[in-house]
């Protein structure tokens, strides 16, 4: 391929490909970094024959030259003696000589280097490594894994096993310490030191992983073993500066603690004895912003579910018509109760394979970072409590996006006429959407004056995911598992409009797997005879 027409091609590729980094976010346009690199690779290798080829060159002329030089040295005017052998000497050093340093100064990395600056462009960006880094923590918090387990990809219901070097490890706790998160800095720096004695080969120094590792244990308070790491520091190396100045300082601190204890056993008698520090290592995960956060993430490691004998004996399965709607009296869907109060539901074969594939074709290539409304402006905006990406399809991109909302309708019972598009989702590294509610408790959102509130939503699930994924209900217990094909469906206002704080809900981060999703939000306006008012506030 020419190069200018290399140019066009990877420049249009660019362009449907929409980088605007965040690779991190959907695992769907991840994929097309697999198939980069696997480019660059033949790009390499192609390069590593130029220069094999070139070296081959080399080296036959060099033992060539070699057996010469060996038969002229061993007797020099004997040699030149024959006018052949003058002549080629001259030749050879005024023009041979000069054709080989030609050949070493050939250029072979043109190829690869230009395909690897055109490609560069949709390279993942430091802000994709970051955002990489913390979903691997925030699986790591979800799903209580220690690092080591992480480390030596010990994960359920994975195909490809890999596994995390000192190096990476020692990223890991870098971005966490940029960030000030040094309960995480501590974590992955331990565990980083811990591969390295145990002789994994690496670039990365111990002096370099005990330089972090003691800074961020002072962080906790803990003195006694920021010490230790110090001191092993100083031990590896003695010039280090910042590490004497550190333990010096430490010392100090910790000689003001002892008299401090020392007055205060003076003052109270009857203390005659100070408790000793704790030095276990384990620091406690710092408290955040979600009230619910352990509820939310036991709920996601499948633990806290509240289904009781009593309530799973009010749950039933049964072929539901629509409430004998003409479409589907011959065909009718299997429903299976998920949880009695709130009632929710899952539809069963909902949609095909064929329809799947169909709207991920669609979506892909306009998936965008999910964002969420700001609560105090109103303005759209991303957020690291969702990590995801979605697109928007109307019913004029596809037939099947039209037969699928109608299929939603008839189960429903509800009109697509005043609902949103149709949501389609893909959710990246330890994709997650934490607790929300669906329903608006803003006042100045524009669409509740003309469409009303999202009175339900249904949620289709397009994939299965070999772990984590859940949809849960921190309220009241609930956990729900993905199942291609199937889609669950609730209420999100009660019959007089209220909205029911009970399905507040989440997205679980996605452990294993690539997970798929589109939803439709029904509206209150066009459901008002399809979906009468109730006597009290929360029927």
């Amino acid at each position: 391929m020419k190069p200018w027409l290399q140019l066009v091609f990877f420049t249009c590729i660019f362009l449907v490909w929409h980088t605007e980094a965040e690779f991190f976010t959907s695992i769907g346009q991840m994929t097309d970094l697999i198939y980069a690199e696997k480019d660059l690779v033949q790009s390499l290798k192609e390069y590593i024959r130029a220069e094999e080829t070139k070296l081959s060159q080399i080296k036959s002329w060099a033992e060539k030259m070699d057996i010469l030089t060996s038969k002229s040295t061993s007797d020099p005017e004997g040699y030149l003696a024959h006018p052949v052998n003058a002549y080629k000497l001259v030749k050879r050093l005024n023009t041979d000589w000069l054709e080989l340093e030609n050949l070493v100064l050939q250029d072979t990395t043109n190829g690869f280097i230009t395909n690897l600056t055109i490609q560069r462009q949709f390279f993942p960006t430091e802000e994709d490594e970051t955002g990489a880094a913390k979903a691997l923590m925030r699986l790591q918090d979800t799903y209580k894994l220690d690092p080591e387990t992480l480390s030596r990809g010990n994960l359920p219901g994975t195909k490809y096993r890999s596994t995390l070097t000192v190096g990476d490890c020692f990223g890991m706790g870098k971005t966490a310490y940029n960030d000030g998160d040094y309960y995480h800095t501590v974590l992955w720096m331990e565990q980083a030191l811990k591969q390295h004695d145990e002789g994994e080969d690496t670039a990365v120094s111990k002096v370099e992983i005990l330089d972090y590792l003691s800074y961020a244990v002072f962080q906790f308070g803990d003195l006694h073993r920021a010490m230790e790491f110090t001191r092993r520091l100083i031990s590896l190396d003695s010039t280090h500066e910042r590490a004497g100045s550190n333990l010096r300082y430490f010392e100090k601190l910790l000689e003001k603690e002892r008299e401090e204890e020392k007055k205060e056993r003076s003052i109270n008698k009857t203390v005659t004895t100070t408790e000793p520090v704790v030095q276990s290592g384990a620091y406690e995960r710092p408290l955040d912003y979600l009230p619910e956060r352990d509820i939310y993430e036991a709920l996601c490691r499948g633990e806290g579910v509240k289904m009781t004998p009593r309530r799973q004996k009010r749950l039933f399965c049964r072929y539901h018509d629509g409430n004998r709607n003409p479409h589907l009296l011959i065909a009718p869907f299997k429903e299976e109760d998920e949880w009695d109060s709130p009632h929710i539901v899952r539809y069963y074969d909902v949609m095909s394979d064929e329809e799947i594939e169909k709207i991920k074709q669609l979506a892909k290539p306009r998936l965008a970072r999910a964002t969420v409304r700001d609560p105090k402006t109103g303005v759209l905006t991303v957020a690291s409590y969702r990590v995801s990406k979605s697109s928007w399809l109307e019913e004029d991109d596809d037939p099947v996006v039209a037969k699928v909302n109608q299929r939603m309708q008839q189960i429903t019972g509800l009109t697509v006429k005043t609902a949103e598009l149709l949501q389609v989702a893909n959710y990246g590294m330890g994709g997650q959407y934490e607790p929300h509610f669906d329903f608006s408790r803003r006042p100045f959102d524009s669409t509740l004056k003309s469409e009303g509130n999202r009175l339900a939503t249904f949620l289709n699930y397009m994939s299965d995911v070999e772990a984590g994924g859940a949809t849960v209900f921190p309220d009241f217990g609930a956990a729900i598992w993905p199942k291609k094909g199937t889609a669950v469906f609730w209420y999100n206002l009660f019959r007089s409009g209220e909205g029911d704080y009970r399905t507040r809900h989440a997205a679980c981060p996605v452990l294993v797997g690539c997970k798929w999703v589109s939803n439709k939000w029904f509206h209150e306006r066009g459901n008002e005879f399809l979906r009468p008012c109730g006597r009290t506030e929360v029927d």
